[in-house]
């Protein structure tokens, strides 16, 4: 067992499972992998503040969740050569919040913002002469005796990270000198992150068993991370510990995890819809009931994937099952359902009809 494999396992033998997926993530862009066109982009920006001496721009990254939006950020820092604060939209309700985070930070440093879409309006104002004139006004006072006292920042670079770039106001979008968009990764990138991620974790895992977990990931980094760790328990329990195609298909099927990734949530969803109203329309509040689960769940847990894999449509009047999915479940699809995958055109109708958040029917 290699010296980074001993203290990664004994790591989540205490139960860390945090200092494990830290330790799993890259820690320069030539270690990062996938998203070519964003490292490249990237790469040239802090080159280019390296060479000059400066600050590097303020970057913001978009994108779906555990595509490596905060292992960037983090990237960044290193590349600099300096420290990171981190912090979250939802944990800045006031300017003074966000005022105290600013006004500590040393000059270079990287602050980054996770879900800056849910940050707080006051915050929101305050950031935008942060990040542009590198200063921030401090309210003394109420009402009409209330004064402005301007406090100078030291140059930093803010690195905003969000899933719903849409939410974000012009004004704040472009003091951004740089926004990269995270894309799914191809079953082939998860293969090399499965096989980067096995080393580290003394797993052996053979390309055939690589290859089974990336089919089941969803196109995303932090799920392939994720169950290969369970595969990882699972053939260390019942199997000699190598990772083969026949262990980790046995592995996942045990975790509920099926051929095309998805879980026990999703196929309830589908079920609910195709059994319970006949593949739909069927409000979003009332499909949520239907299968035990918060309504912000099923739309974004369970929503995104089976959009995009092309098992369910949202549309003007709620959500339906696509003859896809009743195939999926081994049901015979009613005439006149629609297709598997949805055109281009009918996906940006549908999209644009739908409600979100709400139940369509009511």
């Amino acid at each position: 067992m290699t010296q980074d494999g001993e203290r990664l396992v004994t790591a989540e033998a205490d139960g860390e499972d945090q200092a494990v997926e830290a330790a799993l993530r890259p820690k320069n862009l030539d270690e990062f992998i996938g998203q070519e066109r964003v490292r490249e982009q990237l790469s040239l920006v802090l080159t280019a503040a390296l060479g000059r001496g400066g600050t590097a721009d303020h970057v913001l990254l978009s994108g779906p969740p555990g595509l490596g939006k905060t292992t960037l950020s983090m990237i960044i820092a290193a590349e600099m050569g300096v420290p990171i604060r981190i912090t979250s939209g939802p944990a800045i309700q006031h300017a003074g919040d966000l005022a105290a985070i600013l006004s500590s930070l040393s000059e270079g440093e990287v602050l980054f913002l996770d879900e800056i879409h849910r940050m707080s309006r006051p915050a929101e104002e305050m950031l935008y002469m942060a990040m542009e004139d590198f200063r921030v006004d401090i309210i003394v006072g109420k009402g009409p005796g209330a004064t402005a006292i301007p406090l100078d920042l030291p140059p930093f670079t803010l690195v905003g990270a969000t899933t719903r770039a849409g939410l974000l106001p012009p004004p704040l979008r472009d003091r951004f000198g740089f926004t990269g968009h995270m894309d799914f990764y191809a079953p082939a990138e998860l293969e090399r992150v499965l096989n980067r991620s096995a080393r580290l974790l003394d797993v052996e895992l053979s390309a055939e068993g690589g290859a089974e977990i990336a089919g089941r990931s969803r196109g995303t980094p932090r799920i392939a991370n994720r169950l290969l760790r369970r595969v990882r328990d699972y053939a260390q329990v019942r199997a000699n510990g190598k990772v083969d195609r026949d262990i980790a298909a046995r592995a996942l099927d045990v975790y509920e995890v099926d051929a095309l990734g998805l879980d026990r949530l999703d196929r309830a969803v589908l079920q609910a819809l195709t059994t319970l109203f006949g593949g739909g329309p069927v409000g979003l509040s009332t499909l949520a009931v239907a299968v035990g689960e918060e309504t912000e769940t099923v739309e974004e847990v369970a929503e995104p994937f089976l959009v995009r894999s092309g098992f369910l449509a949202r549309t003007p009047r709620g959500r339906v099952a696509t003859a896809k999915a009743w195939l999926h479940l081994g049901l015979n699809p009613p005439q006149g359902a629609l297709p598997g995958q949805l055109g281009a055109q009918q996906s940006v109708l549908f999209d644009n009809g739908a409600v979100t958040g709400k139940d369509a029917t009511e």
